[in-house]
């Protein structure tokens, strides 16, 4: 009986530490929590792969409202339902509340620290790298899937559209949603053309 009730906590306090440690070690907001939440989900705990993280995370980024919350409720849905999505939740909102709560009247000394200060410049790099490894694994298997040519034009289109237009990001996430639902009904129009054009050669 003992071990029957540890089997079905066991995904409650997975969820609980996962995005606690998410929501913690999460520092500069929703883009630095990404990495840690795909290492949670995919390389640890192994909830998805890589294929359906990029898909929620894709999805999350068009619909409005913080997007780490957003993957934290979806997790806990898809392990545990409604139950499973609040504990996802809770947990990885509750530290950083407390602590905001806690440090409240420290706000204005801690904004001046050379302590807090030193620290935010430290962080950065880190950041950046773990943003950097994500983005490159997914680059990796964008280019699996679509090609090389594919790849490159979706970037440089994706830079025209985000800097220099430049167009909200949620846009552009719909937009290019929307061609991946029908993109190998594209591709699949053009091959038979080019194989027939082979077989005239």
């Amino acid at each position: 009986m003992a071990d029957k009730t540890k089997t079905i906590d066991k995904p409650y306090s997975e969820l609980a530490w996962a995005m606690g440690k998410t929501g913690i070690l999460g520092y500069g907001g929703g883009p630095s929590v990404i990495p840690l939440i795909r290492y949670e989900a995919v390389t640890k705990y192994r909830w998805m792969d890589d294929d359906e993280f990029g898909e929620i995370l894709a999805i999350a980024n068009a619909l409005p409202g913080p997007i780490a919350t957003k993957m934290a409720a979806y997790l806990g849905y898809r392990r545990k339902g409604i139950l499973g999505s609040i504990v996802a939740l809770l947990t990885h909102i509750l530290p950083s509340a407390v602590a905001m709560i806690c440090l409240l009247s420290f706000v204005e000394y801690l904004s001046n620290s050379a302590v807090v200060q030193g620290m935010i410049v430290a962080v950065m790099p880190v950041i950046s790298v773990m943003l950097g490894v994500m983005a490159y694994e997914f680059a990796k298997r964008a280019y699996k899937g679509l090609g090389k040519i594919m790849v490159v034009v979706f970037c440089a289109v994706s830079f025209v559209l985000l800097q220099l237009v430049p167009v909200h990001p949620a846009i552009v996430i719909v937009l290019f949603l929307a061609y991946g639902a029908v993109h190998f009904r594209v591709i699949g129009r053009f091959k038979p053309k080019v194989k027939k054009v082979e077989g005239d050669a």
